[in-house]
């Protein structure tokens, strides 16, 4: 797991408690692109967390946002999300 991956991992853990995280890197999919150039990742997150219930789409990419905090647009230039509250599995 690289160092991004395991600080993401950690900051959303601490941050949302989620009941399932799941986080895929696909920054090898985009060698060459002008963000990758820089170093910046492109990464997926699947996080499913109590604290994403009665939020709107918006909000709940602000908490995951808040959690990265300065990752945010160095070590990571592109963030796919998918978050969801348990009560909607």
């Amino acid at each position: 797991m690289s160092n991004t991956l395991e600080q993401i991992e950690a900051r959303l853990t601490a941050a949302l408690a989620p009941a399932s995280l799941h986080i895929d890197d696909d920054s090898a999919q985009h060698a060459g692109h002008a963000g990758a150039r820089d170093g910046g990742g492109h990464y997926r997150v699947d996080i499913v967390s109590a604290a994403f219930a009665g939020k709107n789409t918006m909000a709940r990419h602000r908490l995951i946002y808040a959690a990265l905090g300065d990752l945010m647009p160095r070590a990571i230039h592109a963030l796919s999300i998918r978050a969801s509250a348990p009560e909607e599995l």
